[in-house]
């Protein structure tokens, strides 16, 4: 099957690799879309992604498919469900898995009957990855779809930060993060919801998530424009984007007893904290790792609000390309020539 390899010198390629083997708790899944992450994978490409050092890799992370074979044990999934979180697993032909999703084919784990065949949680060789991959419905577009992986890595994350209806909030970024952030916290009753960023077009896509409030931030200051509409500060001030230098310009936003959430993190792991414009009181927490067990619990709630009309995947997306020109949509991201998901199709 075809893949995307990146090696040690940061070339991208398509490459041939063998297909992959299921065993009896897993089923072998045709893959239909993978969204293209910013974060991640880019990281992977230029060699920064915390803790990796291991190349060549198959990249991509956002991928759903259509179930084509089962193991025997397998009872979660049925040959022709549409699913989430297909990943190519261990070593294939010398390269390593970075989870492998912009490959032809990938493989979701019945996690349940791996648990009843003593492989479980918690044993040798179980990959969390197993419990959120998870069944979508079946009349959901497989290419929207690819979005459901970020809706439910910020949504457990802004569980997780502990937000919550009738607070306050800055977003500080507005690509695909960014404006999950702000969709979400309109979602969950949170308010005045404030975003900044230094692009237009993306000030527009925030103000039609529902953001309260919306300013460039090159041309806006910052702490005059928050304290103008919230005096004592924000509850919460989210770096969506992955700036060291903005952890110190939201000392000035946040409230006694606020946060500072860092989402999007900065390749470059060090920097200079100066509290001396903070409150006495505040918390600074970072998420560099969305647990898959937490995207499980937050999968329902994105698929109810999905189905009910008030979440938009498409409203996301502003790329579509066949696996074909996959080099093409790299590129596209990095000379900075799409504001939103840039997304794979496979067919």
């Amino acid at each position: 099957m075809r893949s995307l390899g990146v090696d040690a010198d940061g070339k991208l390629a398509i490459v041939e690799v063998s297909m992959p083997k299921i065993d009896d708790c897993k089923a072998l899944v045709k893959m239909e879309s993978c969204g293209v992450c910013n974060g991640t994978d880019i990281k992977l490409v230029h060699r920064n992604f915390k803790n990796w050092s291991s190349y060549p890799t198959l990249l991509g992370h956002e991928g759903v498919g259509r179930v084509v074979e089962k193991g025997k044990l397998v009872t979660a999934f049925e040959v022709g469900d549409l699913v989430m979180l297909p990943f190519v697993e261990g070593m294939t032909d010398g390269y390593h898995s970075s989870w492998g999703a912009y490959s032809e084919y990938g493989v979701v784990g019945d996690w349940k009957a791996m648990e009843r065949a003593g492989r479980g949680p918690g044993t040798p060789g179980f990959s969390e990855g197993h419990l959120a991959q998870t069944l979508i419905p079946s009349d959901f577009d497989p290419v929207g779809a690819s979005m459901i992986v970020t809706f439910r890595e910020v949504l457990s994350a802004m569980k997780r930060f502990e937000m919550k209806e009738n607070k306050s909030i800055v977003v500080i970024g507005a690509g695909p993060v960014g404006l999950c952030f702000t969709k979400f916290a309109k979602l969950l009753g949170m308010g005045p919801v404030i975003t900044f960023d230094i692009v237009e077009g993306k000030l527009a896509d925030a103000s039609s998530m529902g953001a309260d409030f919306v300013f460039n931030s090159q041309t806006a200051d910052m702490t005059s424009v928050v304290r103008g509409i919230c005096p004592d500060g924000v509850d919460f001030v989210v770096d969506a984007v992955g700036i060291n230098a903005l952890i110190n310009q939201a000392m000035e936003l946040v409230k006694y007893n606020g946060k500072i959430c860092c989402y999007g993190i900065s390749p470059k792991l060090d920097m200079q904290l100066d509290w001396s414009k903070a409150p006495y009181n505040w918390t600074l927490q970072f998420i560099q790792w969305p647990l898959k067990s937490e995207e499980l619990e937050a999968h329902t709630q994105v698929i109810n609000w999905m189905q009910a009309g008030i979440l938009r995947a498409d409203d996301f997306i502003s790329d579509v390309l066949p696996f074909d020109r996959i080099l093409e949509a790299f590129r596209m991201i990095e000379e900075r020539r799409t504001n939103k998901k840039t997304v794979i199709r496979y067919n």
